[in-house]
């Protein structure tokens, strides 16, 4: 089964397809084409825009999904005409959380996504950058200054867990990967053992890993199956020595992955 689904904003549109795409991922057997469609900020766009999801009604020969947080009432009266099953994010929380509040909503467009606190706009360019400039182990020098430092095998999903960190929630996080030469030492390498308490390991099914080594040196004894469980047994083997917490990433995203490693290191979204 197939069905479309619009994600539409007068803005950037990640609210829209941000509480859509939670809302969709409960219908496991159902198809979706997810469209969105940002910027919707003036009447000719949203005519457009009707065109657009009736066409989709016709070729589905289903009425489109249509999840909105457009503010402007006279854009959203426009959209309301398409042939679409309308699901108004903003409408639906706004209305009694106004009644309860006793207060009206500005109804700002972009005000989700807007830069609010200026320090912590900042601290989030500063983690970005502090990422970047300490990722793969290409130094080592900064880490007094990490709030975290991620380990394991190459490609097991530290650099992107590291950049969704600092960006989504300020933290600096560096990233080491752990060698065969390290593993051969069978012990934690030296320039991390004066930060143990901020390290947290990963790990990576060898399948799974064997996979997208494979993506970048096919056929090559670095991508092979064979080395893949050598190094990741060998890693997990490391962690439990040296009591280091760690997780395993091959059924997360790298958004779950993050917000696991936030709780088990207790580490707080800086504001």
């Amino acid at each position: 089964m197939k069905r479309t689904a619009f994600f539409i904003s007068d803005g950037t549109g990640l609210t829209a397809e941000g509480l859509g795409n939670a809302l969709l991922a409960q219908f496991e057997k159902i198809d979706f084409e997810r469209i969105t469609v940002p910027y919707i900020d003036d009447s000719d766009k949203a005519r457009e825009l009707v065109t657009r999801i009736n066409k989709a009604a016709e070729t589905d020969d289903e009425k489109p999904l249509v999840f909105d947080t457009i503010v402007d009432s006279d854009i959203r009266e426009i959209i309301s005409e398409a042939n679409g099953f309308m699901v108004d994010i903003f409408g639906t929380f706004l209305q009694p959380l106004e009644q309860e509040l006793k207060a009206s909503s500005s109804y700002s467009v972009g005000k989700s996504h807007a830069i609010n606190n200026e320090g912590s706009y900042e601290r989030r360019i500063h983690a970005v950058n502090f990422a970047l400039d300490n990722d793969d182990g290409a130094r080592t020098r900064q880490y007094d200054e990490a709030d975290l430092i991620l380990v394991g095998a190459s490609r097991s999903g530290k650099t992107p867990t590291c950049l969704y960190l600092a960006l989504q929630y300020g933290i600096k996080a560096a990233n080491y990967p752990i060698t065969e030469e390290d593993l051969n030492d069978q012990q934690l390498p030296e320039a991390l053992r004066p930060h143990r308490e901020k390290i947290f390991g990963l790990t990576i099914e060898p399948e799974r890993l064997a996979t997208i080594r494979n993506e970048r040196r096919p056929n090559s004894r670095y991508s092979s199956l064979k080395q893949c469980m050598h190094e990741i047994e060998e890693i997990e083997l490391m962690y439990r020595r040296e009591r280091i917490p760690y997780l395993n990433t091959t059924a997360y995203s790298v958004e779950e992955i993050s917000t696991r490693i936030m709780v088990a290191t207790g580490l707080r979204r800086h504001r």
